[in-house]
């Protein structure tokens, strides 16, 4: 996928989410991010001919082997959406808080130590439908799987661990709190300055509050009368 559908699907002048960005010659970059929009979900991203390969992951990363999750595949994301966290306002796609719930660097299981070739092997793996990549994250280490579910939805995959030395029973999406800001979803929520237009949003917001405590009432504002008629009321 191309990021046309990506920007498709949004409007950057009402939106703070990024519209593009390019990688380094460093490592490859993963990040995953908790959202919370309509559904909370986590969204699974892997940098990979210079934009982030996404699926959205319902109940989020397991480091128990045991536990194959769901992930859909969704548009690509232009590179710099791995450093976004802030508020999708209401009524744009997504609409919804996100955070930097882990980061970290990636690479096929048999690395060639360049960046192109290793490049190469994970599209030609992630085209075959059977992606294994190892993780170096703040949260998710080790060894991952990603495969394409067969006779299901063509965007249906599911996100497994590997047994390694990194896997345990522990849940790790208690750990709720982003590993950018310290903050958790509801924290931002509440604190974040990367919201469109901040100020402008934070009084729609308000206005908004105000509207429901009315009863969706909003009321209208009398015009002043004419100064005539003011001049023959005094």
């Amino acid at each position: 996928m191309a990021l046309t559908l990506y920007k498709k699907k949004r409007s950057f002048k009402d939106t703070p989410e990024p519209t593009g960005g390019k990688g380094n010659k460093g490592a490859l970059r993963f990040v995953v991010q908790k959202h919370d929009a309509s559904r909370l979900h986590y969204d699974f991203r892997l940098e990979m001919e210079g934009v982030l390969k996404s699926w959205a992951v319902p109940k989020g990363p397991s480091l128990n082997p045991v536990d194959k999750r769901l992930a859909m595949m969704v548009e690509d994301h232009p590179y710099d959406y791995k450093d976004f966290e802030g508020i999708i306002p209401e009524g744009n796609y997504g609409a919804g808080t996100v955070i930097v719930w882990d980061e970290g660097t990636y690479e096929p299981l048999e690395p060639t130590g360049d960046k192109a070739k290793d490049e190469k092997a994970l599209l030609k793996a992630l085209k075959s439908g059977s992606l294994k990549v190892n993780m170096h994250g703040h949260k998710l280490k080790g060894e991952f799987a990603l495969v394409r579910l067969k006779g299901k939805e063509e965007n249906a995959w599911l996100l497994i661990k590997h047994r390694d030395k990194y896997a345990k029973e522990t849940d790790i999406t208690k750990k709720d709190k982003s590993v950018v800001s310290g903050k958790t979803i509801a924290q931002t929520e509440k604190t974040s300055t990367n919201v469109w237009g901040s100020n402008r949003a934070a009084k729609t917001r308000q206005a908004v509050r105000e509207d429901t405590n009315r009863g969706g009432k909003t009321p209208v504002k009398k015009k002043p009368a004419p100064k005539r008629l003011r001049q023959k009321q005094a």
